[in-house]
């Protein structure tokens, strides 16, 4: 997590970033996936990431909430979130907590059936995400 020169509409803005994206990588799991995820903070900000719907079953600690179910990640440090999936299926979100920092920091949560297992509506001819937002 770190600032990080994105261009959009024709003009480049310092913004905070994941992995240098803009917005943040789409994460593709099944429903049973352990996902273990080091967040490491290189912004000048205090950070937080929350698993956007996801059940957090006997590890609220993973949830992301500032101040409410994990204190930040102060710049400099780093944090590892590590949770399962469990009984769900579909397209969620991950965000940052942290006051203004939502507004950059997010990405889809994308979460397939367990292999084997059927989709609960026709199989799509294609799947994109579509993320709305706005850096400033």
């Amino acid at each position: 997590i770190e600032a990080k020169p994105v261009k959009r509409l024709c003009r480049t803005h310092s913004t905070i970033t994941v992995n240098g994206q803009y917005p943040g990588p789409t994460l593709e799991v099944r429903d049973g996936d352990t996902l273990v995820i080091k967040a490491i903070n290189k912004a000048r900000y205090n950070v937080t990431l929350h698993w956007h719907g996801v059940r957090q079953l006997r590890n609220p600690w993973a949830d992301g909430p500032e101040y409410v179910t994990q204190c930040p990640i102060q710049p400099g440090r780093s944090y590892t979130y590590q949770f399962t999936i469990q009984n769900q299926e579909g397209t969620l979100w991950w965000h940052a907590h942290s006051k203004w920092l939502r507004a950059t920091v997010y990405g889809a949560l994308i979460i397939y059936p367990k292999l084997g297992s059927p989709y609960p509506f026709p199989m799509p001819k294609r799947e994109m995400p579509v993320i709305l937002g706005n850096s400033h």
